[in-house]
C-alpha cells in the first residue's frame, strides 16, 4: 500500500513543518522540498511501470516511438512544474510561480508541434478533397 506510506510521510513532514515554523521558518522549505523528493522516490516503480506499459501499447498499435517519448517527456514536465509551482506558492513567491507556469506551458506547447502536425496530416488525408 504505497498510498499509505504518501501519506505517512506527508504527514509527519506537516507536523514537522508546523512545529518548525514557530521556531525556525525557514527551515519550512527545506522540509517541504525533501518530503516532495521522497514521495517522488517512493512513486518511482509505478512511474516506471506506466512508461514500460506505454511504450509497450505503442509499438502493439504500431504508434510511433517517438511520440511516445515526447508524451512522457511532456508529462513529465508537468509534473515537475507543477511541484516548483507548489513550492514557490508556499514560499510566497506567488510572481516566480506564475513564470513557471508561462515557461512550462510554452515549452509543453512547443513540445507538441510534432504530434499537432503528425495529426493534422492524418486529417488530412482522411478528408475528401
Amino acid at each position: 500500500m504505497e498510498v499509505i506510506k504518501i501519506i505517512g510521510v506527508a504527514l509527519t513532514a506537516l507536523v514537522i513543518i508546523i512545529l518548525l515554523k514557530q521556531y525556525r521558518p525557514e527551515f519550512a522549505i527545506y522540509i517541504s522540498l525533501l518530503t516532495g523528493v521522497l514521495i517522488l522516490l517512493l512513486v518511482m516503480d509505478q512511474l516506471q511501470g506506466i512508461i514500460m506499459l506505454l511504450q509497450s501499447l505503442a509499438s502493439k498499435a504500431s504508434i510511433n516511438g517517438t511520440f511516445v517519448t515526447l508524451l512522457i517527456k511532456i508529462t513529465g514536465i508537468a509534473f515537475l512544474s507543477e511541484f516548483a509551482v507548489s513550492v514557490c506558492k508556499d514560499s510566497g513567491e506567488g510572481a516566480i510561480a506564475s513564470k513557471i507556469e508561462i515557461g512550462s506551458k510554452i515549452i509543453i506547447i512547443s513540445m507538441s508541434i510534432p504530434i499537432i502536425s503528425s495529426l493534422l496530416e492524418i486529417i488530412l488525408k482522411i478528408l475528401p478533397t
